[in-house]
């Protein structure tokens, strides 16, 4: 009764992966409207979100729902919503985000912006000159990930509780209002 009559194709989900028909700006205005209303703790909803950016700011893509997911587990975190916050690494965000952690972890090795020309960071790149170019990414990676963590976590939390208490005391002044 509700489905379409025509199917979508792959290219068409892959489509709007890359470029939503509605606009990011909705997308992501969509997506805040369901992280806020999931029915879990305000910890647990943030702590869930910030997991997954922050594991978006490591090299191993690929496992990005799988380490965001382990480690929410860890936390207790809610799990979906670390599904969700690794959306924060796409294939608009993962060149700079590879960039920045392959320039941080170089110069935590104490290696200079000028030895050598900045390499190619495809998938292929990375694997194949895993010392020179892993590494740097995955020493970089965890600091960066944990501030990652903190700066999507306070301000989260914060805005999922007032925005809970907010519902909450909608509902409450509804459910009053309607009885005799």
């Amino acid at each position: 009764m509700f489905q379409r009559r025509q199917k979508r194709h792959a290219g068409h989900h892959f489509r709007e992966f890359l470029w939503p028909r509605a606009g990011w700006r909705r997308v992501s205005i969509y997506m805040a409207h369901r992280v806020k209303r999931m029915p879990d703790t305000p910890y647990s909803i943030a702590a869930g979100f910030a997991c997954g950016a922050a594991m978006s700011f490591t090299p191993f893509v690929g496992f990005h729902f799988l380490l965001a997911a382990l480690v929410a587990w860890i936390i207790r975190a809610n799990i979906l919503t670390s599904a969700i916050g690794t959306a924060v690494g796409n294939p608009w965000t993962f060149p700079f985000i590879w960039a920045g952690i392959y320039n941080l972890g170089n110069w935590m090795l104490g290696r200079e912006a000028g030895d050598a020309p900045m390499p190619e960071l495809s998938m292929t790149n990375i694997f194949d000159n895993f010392w020179e170019v892993f590494l740097p990414m995955m020493i970089a990676g965890f600091p960066v990930a944990l501030v990652v963590w903190a700066l999507f976590f306070f301000p989260l939390r914060r805005v999922v509780a007032g925005y809970q208490a907010h519902r909450r005391h909608k509902i409450e002044t509804k459910r009053k209002g309607s009885q005799p």
